[in-house]
Formats: structure tokens, C-alpha cells, sequence
């Protein structure tokens, strides 16, 4: 199983807020297709995939793959998780 992510970026990308969570079939793209697709119709402008089993993980994954290195902040709204910082 893997996790899905589903955010959005901000206006100025100072802030990365995760909005949906879904567990996927490793390497399933059209299950993957399938919770996408309505989520940037609705607004979402980013979305990825981790090989973890938890929100939790996936959460520390983003933040650490995505928004560390630019001093992004990463806003999850799902189900709250706080990712660790340096």
C-alpha cells in the first residue's frame, strides 16, 4: 500500500496544505487518476504518492521532500499531524 497525497500550494508557495489522504495499491495510476482528477478540478494543484502505510509518514515524507529545503511550511489539514522540524 502506499499513501496518497492531495494539497494545494499557495499563491506566494510559502505554505503546502495537504487536503486529502487516500491509500492506494502500490502502482496503481488509475486509482491514483481517479482521486486526482475531481481534486484539481476542485482547486488542488499538487498531489504525490508515498510508499508508506500511514498519513503520518506520508505527512514527514512531503514535508521533508517538498517543503523543507524552501522554508515552505506544510498545513495538514486532514488529520492535523505537526511533521518534525529541525
Amino acid at each position: 500500500m502506499s499513501t496518497l497525497l492531495i494539497g494545494r500550494w499557495s499563491t506566494d508557495n510559502a505554505t503546502l496544505s495537504i487536503t486529502a489522504s487516500h491509500q492506494v495499491d502500490d502502482e496503481d495510476q488509475d486509482a491514483v487518476d481517479a482521486l486526482t482528477r475531481p481534486a484539481f478540478a476542485n482547486g488542488a494543484n499538487w498531489a504525490c504518492t508515498f510508499p508508506v502505510d500511514t498519513h503520518r509518514h506520508a505527512v514527514q515524507r512531503a514535508y521533508e521532500e517538498f517543503a523543507r529545503d524552501d522554508d515552505a511550511w506544510l498545513d495538514d489539514t486532514v488529520e492535523h499531524v505537526e511533521p518534525v522540524t529541525p
